[in-house]
């Protein structure tokens, strides 16, 4: 088996943790043949599903359970097929595609119920890759567009490092207001006509108030500016009528993520009401940025959408409430949280200040140990170079809240997180007490399987 294994140099240069690919080399040449490599990699996903899916408390505010139906449509024989082009059989570059058109003109459909838009395309395979189709639409190499910086809430994919900044866009900061957390518009209202951005991107993935998106708009429309809202986090409570709806307050173009708040397989959606911007967008989409888009995940993306049709502003409803809840809970246990003047937040996640209970990294490893799943967060007064050890926590609560969580469990995991951040207990001994809590809660709800739980 050794003629198998890759060259490698002990000095070269390797983005990704040196001792994981250590043991996974170890692993496959302690292998007595493929398939026991094979097995390696179906034990490991094992492993991960044991863990994370049936013992873990998941308070990812990115991550959301799909259902029984969606994941079983993940792994449907239509994911073999190939589908690249747009819908019909004069765009198909492929024959045989008539059942794959129905699929994704459903999907589409679906969207545009959901989102009340009138145009929608599904084939991002992440949302990240949505935000490098409005950018490669709407401007053009040098043009100034003006986005939120990292430590004040901002996303990486609207800055210099993500795909704005690939497409060679001069980024200038939208003023925030570090208390408020949200725009600070006196100030954006003085430095937009200076700067007269061709666009200007509301794309938080610290999110917890809604944006003033009418007054931006008023501000950048008198030289044709375009207000893109990107909702990776927001999108299914835009849907669900449980946040404000950005295209109806005068967004140019929305795009956000399928796995998040929406609970669908891991995705980009692009929804707009335009038809003048719609020959660009959908241009950019494909042959630009998509080509054959994983036909099985248009599928368990349109089964997504009818479940958030049937059951998405309960749904939704639940999660703000479940996160609101938390972030009191944890407050009075000693934890600060950002926005407790304002009710912490209108979304799906909270944001605590652990500056003082050695910092974000810290906080978030010794949660895990507990099987309490949190991630570490630049808050608005960290610095860039803060990015590996901010001083804040996401919180977020879509995970707990379709197993069927309600306030009375908040409570409870407030109590585990308070023990472990602010008291010091030892989170080896507080395991138990937390899969204890976690095992009866093993159901998917919100989905036609299971339906509503009884909270």
């Amino acid at each position: 088996m050794n003629q198998t294994a890759p060259r490698h140099y002990d000095n070269s240069f390797e983005v990704h943790d040196k001792d994981a690919l250590a043991r996974a080399r170890a692993l496959l040449d302690g292998a007595r043949d493929f398939a026991a490599m094979g097995k390696a990699v179906t034990d490991a996903v094992q492993r991960n599903a044991t863990w994370r899916g049936e013992q873990c408390v998941n308070l990812l505010a990115p991550e959301a359970p799909t259902s029984p139906g969606v994941r079983a449509l993940l792994a449907s024989e239509i994911g073999t097929r190939a589908a690249e082009g747009h819908i019909g059989p004069v765009n198909r570059w492929f024959a045989g595609t008539r059942h794959i058109d129905e699929v994704e003109a459903l999907c589409v459909e679906l969207l545009k119920r959901y989102f009340r838009c009138r145009y929608a395309d599904h084939r991002m395979c992440a949302s990240m890759i949505g935000n490098a189709v409005v950018y490669q639409a709407l401007t053009e190499p040098g043009d100034v567009i003006m986005t939120v910086a990292q430590p004040l809430g901002g996303h990486s994919s609207n800055r210099e490092i993500g795909p704005a900044g690939g497409r060679g866009l001069k980024i200038v900061d939208i003023p925030m207001d570090p208390v408020e957390l949200t725009v600070d518009l006196e100030s954006f209202r003085r430095v937009a006509p200076l700067v007269r951005p061709k666009v200007v991107t509301l794309g938080l993935s610290m999110t917890l108030f809604p944006l003033p998106v009418a007054e931006m708009k008023a501000i950048i429309a008198p030289w044709g500016g375009k207000l893109f809202f990107d909702g990776a986090h927001q999108l299914g409570l835009v849907g669900g009528r449980q946040f404000q709806d950005p295209l109806a307050e005068g967004a140019d173009i929305m795009t956000g993520s399928a796995g998040k708040t929406f609970s669908g397989p891991q995705s980009g959606i692009i929804v707009w009401d335009d038809p003048s911007i719609t020959e660009a967008v959908t241009t950019a989409v494909f042959p630009i940025w998509a080509a054959t888009h994983q036909v099985n995940r248009v599928a368990a993306l349109a089964l997504a959408t009818a479940e958030m049709l049937e059951f998405g502003e309960t749904y939704m409803a639940r999660i703000v409430a479940n996160a609101q809840a938390l972030a009191k809970a944890l407050e009075a246990r000693g934890i600060p949280m950002l926005g407790s003047h304002k009710g912490y937040t209108r979304t799906h996640q909270t944001i605590a200040d652990v500056g003082s209970y050695g910092r974000g990294l810290a906080a978030a490893q010794k949660l895990e140990r507990a099987n309490i799943i949190v991630n570490k967060n630049l808050l608005p007064r960290d610095k860039p170079e803060d990015w590996d050890y901010p001083s804040g926590l996401r919180i977020g609560t879509i995970e707990v809240t379709r197993l069927g969580m309600g306030p009375k469990e908040m409570e409870r995991i407030a109590d585990f997180m308070a023990d472990i951040v602010v008291k010091g207990t030892d989170p080896e001994k507080l395991k138990p007490a937390v899969l204890e809590f976690r095992q009866p809660f093993q159901k998917v709800y919100y989905c036609f399987e299971h339906g509503l739980p009884a909270v």
